[in-house]
């Protein structure tokens, strides 16, 4: 059996983006942080992210018509930490605005609004597969970077 503590460890290793995941649900903003943001496909144009069964937020946000994704830029890594809290106004000095019930943050790298179209089961995690309805890319913004626990700039 693989320690759970040195496998999280081992998974930090491999760098990645960092992606909010939020909505509009009974007229506020509801999201969350996740590192697990991947390109899935061009036709349709798909992205995934994946999410702990355990997660009460993703219970709330699945059911969203529409779900903004935003890509967090340099500069963002607070922003990342706030959505991730457990408790607490997770929108506290996040700068954001609506787009039907898809909830984008401000000045990130790229912003997509999407719609949910399937989960597969992936141990104690489901890979969410969400169709792309809309986009807004940034390409002078600097992604973020979630890598050994720290967030740092592609230099």
């Amino acid at each position: 059996m693989i320690d759970g503590t040195k496998l999280r460890a081992a998974f930090g290793q491999f760098p990645s983006g960092v992606a909010a995941v939020c909505a509009l649900v009974g007229g506020e903003p509801v999201g969350m942080a996740a590192s697990t943001f991947t390109a899935v496909s061009l036709d349709p144009p798909l992205v995934s992210v994946c999410v702990r069964k355990a997660s009460r937020t993703w219970r709330t946000l699945r059911a969203a018509p529409e779900l903004g994704v935003s890509v967090l830029s340099a500069g963002q890594g607070g922003i990342c930490r706030s959505l991730a809290m457990p408790d607490g106004d997770r929108f506290a000095g996040v700068p954001w605005v609506a787009r039907g019930s898809a909830v984008l943050v401000e000045d990130s790298a790229l912003q997509l609004e999407c719609r949910l179209t399937g989960e597969v089961d992936a141990g104690d995690h489901v890979i969410a597969l969400l169709g792309i309805t809309a986009l807004r890319d940034f390409p002078g913004a600097e992604p973020v970077v979630f890598h050994r626990s720290t967030f740092r700039v592609l230099r």
